[in-house]
């Protein structure tokens, strides 16, 4: 069972970090953690946003959805009751770095309470860290000290709105650097594509296929290990597609082949494809190819 941290309190004690400053928001450095994480495995689940820079790793995190070795700052991004697991060596040391830690009951009655919800990286099923460039950390270091600075300083009426503010800074370059990483990523992006390619033909193989119908994209992200939000992001910057065309795109594909080299009727095929209704598949392939199946197969003729 996970340790549950309802409380950045709770973390504060269970880390060896002096009280907080402030109960709902905190930044911490993992060098000033005088109590290290359990040897061997440990998994907690928190009540609240995380996001932290860590570096000089030793321990192994079960978060992320490929193992990395890069020597730039790595970023995660956790939202409430999402489970972080840590395996830890006897010989581990803390990583450098440090962690924001922000309850939802701070976002109450501000613009981010439901703002929060577009930035799809905190809704990552399984997460994928975010490596920064050393200009980047430097970055979002600034941003982090102009909140440290804020709420350790005599709070007044302006500083909710204010740290608020530089939250939403935050986390907009957060966005837009997961979306370079998107790109930048290109040994990742084709294992990603090719194993995508090698899941949907096998499903289009399986006996089972016709009985239940065409992949969902949640079916497809469980395989593949990582949110539906997450692969459409990933698809949509890969490809230009979200995740149901692609599936269509297969789909159409097959049916091409299908209609140009058998003999099977358009009901035929349509019930291989996993359509319970002819109609729908002949829907589909005239709206991604302009002509009906029976226009295209009688080009073959």
């Amino acid at each position: 069972m996970p340790i549950r941290i309802k409380t950045i309190s709770q973390f504060h004690s269970l880390r060896g970090l002096p009280k907080p400053k402030h109960p709902l928001i905190s930044v911490i450095n993992f060098g000033d953690m005088t109590i290290a994480p359990e040897n061997g495995k440990q998994s907690l689940l928190f009540d609240f946003y995380m996001i932290s820079v860590k570096r000089d790793m030793t321990h192994k995190y079960s978060y992320g959805q490929l193992d990395y070795d890069f020597d730039e700052g790595v970023m995660f991004c956790m939202a409430p009751h999402q489970i972080l697991s840590i395996t830890r060596e006897e010989d581990s040391k803390n990583p450098s770095g440090w962690a924001l830690m922000i309850h939802p009951d701070f976002l109450w009655s501000t613009s981010m309470a439901n703002a929060m919800k577009k930035y799809e990286f905190f809704e990552y099923s399984v997460n994928e860290a975010l490596f920064l460039s050393e200009d980047e950390e430097l970055k979002v270091g600034q941003i982090i000290e102009n909140i440290k600075e804020e709420y350790q300083s005599n709070i007044d009426r302006f500083s909710q709105n204010i740290i608020i503010s530089q939250l939403e800074t935050l986390l907009n370059y957060s966005e837009r650097f997961y979306q370079r990483q998107f790109i930048t990523r290109q040994k990742a992006n084709h294992q990603f594509l090719e194993r995508l390619e090698i899941l949907l033909t096998d499903y289009f193989t399986a006996d089972h296929f016709t009985l239940t119908g065409l992949p969902s994209v949640q079916f497809l992200s469980e395989k593949l290990n990582m949110s539906p939000k997450y692969m459409r992001s990933l698809l949509k910057t890969l490809t230009g597609q979200t995740t149901q065309q692609h599936i269509h795109e297969k789909v159409i594909a097959i049916a091409k082949e299908k209609l140009s080299t058998t003999d099977l009727s358009i009901s035929e095929i349509a019930y291989e494809l996993g359509f319970e209704h002819s109609q729908s598949f002949s829907k589909l392939f005239k709206a991604k190819t302009d002509i009906s199946p029976l226009e295209f197969r009688k080009s073959f003729s």
